[in-house]
């Protein structure tokens, strides 16, 4: 059965930092690509980043310098590494294997390789 689960979530202060973790199960995770993303102004689903099979990391403007993301393959697990967090990062983080059409609002279960989301709060 298909499994991706996000967790690492919470509140921090501005500045702070957060590694969220996607664990998954039930699919090739070591040839999928996979991603995270979050919802954003206009019902819309902002690509966060994404990492091949290979290893290579792909970012969002508006956090590259930011986030690292990396994956473990004997684990069938992404992690999501967060610094310098901006109130802006407020979000339901969604993990994602493969890549989900830019029409699916984040987390649509119509796409069925994401997960239900882990809430990240940022205060100012």
């Amino acid at each position: 059965e298909l499994q991706i689960v996000e967790s690492g979530g919470g509140s921090v202060q501005a500045g702070g930092s957060l590694r969220l973790s996607c664990t998954t199960s039930g699919f090739t995770f070591e040839t999928a690509d996979m991603g995270w993303y979050r919802p954003v102004p206009g019902n819309k689903c902002e690509l966060v980043s994404t990492i091949s099979p290979d290893g290579d990391a792909h970012y969002a403007d508006s956090v590259k310098g930011r986030f690292t993301l990396t994956r473990d393959n004997a684990e069938n697990t992404t992690y999501l590494q967060m610094n310098s967090l901006y109130p802006e990062d407020t979000a339901v983080y969604y993990c994602a294997a493969g890549r989900p059409h830019p029409s699916y609002a984040c987390g649509d279960p119509a796409y069925k390789f994401w997960g239900q989301g882990t809430q990240v709060t940022v205060s100012s």
